[in-house]
């Protein structure tokens, strides 16, 4: 198996059963008529439950996370010569949602919780900057207090990339439910999925229409009918059908079985390993994390590399389109070495350069740092080492174990 997330191992009669209703009347379009009982409004559905589960007034579900963030700065109308900060350790598609919006990337470093650090966002905003994207990387929560602080000061969004977190809590509240708008992914490997899926959520009613609206057209939100006329804007397609709907909506009613075991997976692994003299682990912003990933960090990158290299696996820096440092796309140039490239933006021509190592903190804390699977193994993620939502209390203690051998080695 080429990867996985949790939810994809959760399959089972739940999912079956609303798939099973669907096929059965054979009607997939996610809008039609009420009156009509082949029509199951499994996307409206599965909109409303997230609502209550994140305990925001608006959701809409989308074709993958990447929509869901291309829908968020639509909504809060970003565009050419707009700046939006990101940092440089998130998946590709905080980034190319934000040139496809046709605004500027500007990379921000992250700090030891491996999420953005508020305070490197300061210095980089700009009177051109329109929005700062936190990313909850691999489901640990940003340090959202004070990010919310710096964008209630500079009067900016926020829009909250949480496509790895999507469950996880920061003080109390859900992730994506902090910020103005949040984004999540049902991707194979994420907390739940639906094969390939997204959504985005707000308590803004305002950007809830515009975001609606750029998925489907321009067309008004919040019904189950097709809407004729009375488009609010110029849109696309990013709708999501019933199928995916279907699958999507009995992942969601397991999302707090699945953070539960997760939880309850990586406490028995941190126990024991902690135990090792002078072991450090990435700081953790809020005990709500997601729990998916353990990740161990050292004194220097030399021994994250023996560590990593004796458990047949690689640091974090190798995670390939998770580092701003191998997007060859975003450099310029298909052999990553040492280089710059100029971003231009296509209407006002500011030119932002990005370099490798531009971000030095950035590359320090990935390279000394080595992710273990506890839900989610992705090598693209730093993590094909690990095990999985089904392995047992026994497994985890297993592998705690064979971690703390490799560590003595080290060490």
């Amino acid at each position: 198996m080429h990867g996985y997330g949790p939810g994809s191992l959760l399959f089972g009669d739940e999912e079956r059963k609303e798939l099973l209703d669907l096929m059965d009347n054979g009607y997939l379009f996610r809008y039609g008529d009420e009156d009509n009982p082949n029509y199951k409004h499994k996307v409206f559905d599965f909109e409303r439950e997230l609502e209550k589960h994140m305990g925001v007034g608006y959701a809409t579900a989308v074709n993958s996370g990447s929509s869901s963030l291309v829908c968020a700065l639509a909504a809060i109308g970003a565009g050419p010569g707009d700046e939006v900060i990101v940092p440089g350790y998130t998946f590709i598609a905080s980034i190319s949602s934000i040139v496809n919006s046709r605004a500027i990337p500007v990379l921000a470093e992250i700090d030891d919780s491996l999420t953005l650090d508020p305070n490197d966002i300061e210095h980089r905003i700009t009177p051109r900057t329109k929005a700062i994207m936190p990313v909850h990387m691999i489901g640990n929560p940003c340090d959202m207090d004070k990010i919310m602080a710096v964008a209630k000061k500079h009067d900016l969004f926020v829009i909250e990339d949480a496509c790895q977190a999507m469950g996880g809590s920061y003080k109390g509240r859900k992730l994506g439910a902090i910020g103005d708008i949040g984004c999540f992914s049902l991707n194979r490997y994420k907390t739940i999925n639906c094969g390939d899926g997204g959504a985005f959520i707000t308590d803004n009613k305002e950007l809830y229409e515009r975001g609606f609206g750029y998925h489907d057209q321009g067309h008004f939100p919040h019904r189950k009918g097709v809407e004729m006329g009375n488009r609010s804007l110029f849109g696309l397609d990013f709708r999501m059908n019933e199928l995916s709907g279907a699958v999507a909506l009995a992942q969601l009613r397991k999302i707090d079985y699945a953070l539960n075991r997760l939880r309850s997976k990586k406490k028995i692994v941190k126990d024991i390993v902690s135990q090792v003299d002078g072991v450090g682990f990435r700081r953790i912003n809020d005990e709500g994390e997601c729990a998916t990933l353990f990740t161990l960090m050292f004194k220097d990158k030399e021994t994250a590399q023996a560590f990593a290299d004796v458990l047949g696996t690689k640091p974090v820096y190798y995670s390939g389109w998770h580092v701003y440092n191998h997007m060859e796309h975003l450099l310029g140039q298909m052999t990553v070495t040492e280089f710059k490239c100029p971003f231009k933006c296509p209407v006002y021509g500011q030119e932002i350069t990005y370099e490798t190592h531009m971000l030095p903190k950035t590359d320090d804390y990935l390279l000394r740092s080595v992710t273990i699977g506890i839900g989610v193994n992705d090598s693209g993620n730093g993590a094909s080492y690990g095990t999985s939502i089904l392995s047992d209390d026994e497994e985890m203690v297993a592998m705690a174990n064979r971690l703390v051998d490799a560590l003595k080695k080290v060490l």
